[in-house]
């Protein structure tokens, strides 16, 4: 018996969102490579896509779908993305890609910002287990360090082993990784973070996500924001 494999079904269910003639957002990885197969099999459906990642951006370009540079564009109909972790009050946390300033911005302009998940990346309550990476201006990096350490963070700036120094976002700014125990309020100090000055944006998304549709071998549950 053929195993099943939850992601592409997760990527089957997303596409009930992506109605015609519409402007959607595609984040990263491999649902969302899949969701790409269904938008361009789909005969019926003509969308333009922005997306904040390159390889996002190669595989749409090389199934002859339409990507606009996000700069002209000023509204999202729908938005597809993943997540290292979300919760049940729909908040999210992203670390891995460096590329969270961009897919927040995206999240905002979409009406609909949905993330595609299995069912281990879906928790009661964030456990902060991955670290929240700020994109910080170079200049504020001793600035921000100390303003995260008396928030109580843990600071390491992100380094490479393919590249010596910082890693550098596709923007030019600084990644941090900072770890926090015991969050109380993940709203709170998204807000707190977000006011540090030098700090571009955070990878802790607490206001934005509006769906989260899990995947398991049970099915798909979607979660709506309240």
């Amino acid at each position: 018996m053929a195993q099943r494999n939850i992601k592409k079904e997760c990527a089957k269910e997303a596409l009930k969102y992506v109605k015609n003639n519409t402007t959607i957002g595609l984040g990263g990885g491999s649902t969302i490579s899949y969701l790409i197969d269904y938008i361009q099999a789909d005969k019926n459906l003509n969308v333009k896509v922005i997306t904040p990642s390159y390889n996002t951006k190669l595989l749409c370009i090389q199934r002859g779908l339409d990507v606009l540079h996000t700069l002209a564009v000023d509204h999202v109909d729908v938005a597809f993305d993943g997540c290292d972790q979300v919760d049940e009050n729909l908040y999210a946390l992203k670390s891995g890609g460096g590329i969270h300033t961009m897919e927040k911005l995206v999240s905002h302009m979409a009406e609909e910002y949905i993330l595609l998940v299995d069912e281990t990346k879906f928790v009661n309550k964030l456990t902060f287990e991955h670290p929240i990476v700020l994109e910080v201006l170079e200049d504020a990096l001793a600035y921000v360090q100390r303003e995260l350490k008396n928030l109580g963070g843990k600071v390491v700036p992100r380094e490479s082993s393919a590249k010596d120094g910082f890693t550098v976002s596709d923007n030019g700014n600084l990644l941090i990784d900072t770890y926090f125990e015991d969050v109380e309020d993940s709203a709170d100090l998204e807000e707190k973070l977000s006011k540090i000055g030098g700090v571009i944006d955070t990878s802790l998304f607490t206001n934005t996500v509006t769906k989260v549709l899990v995947a398991s071998d049970n099915g798909i549950r979607v979660i709506s924001k309240n």
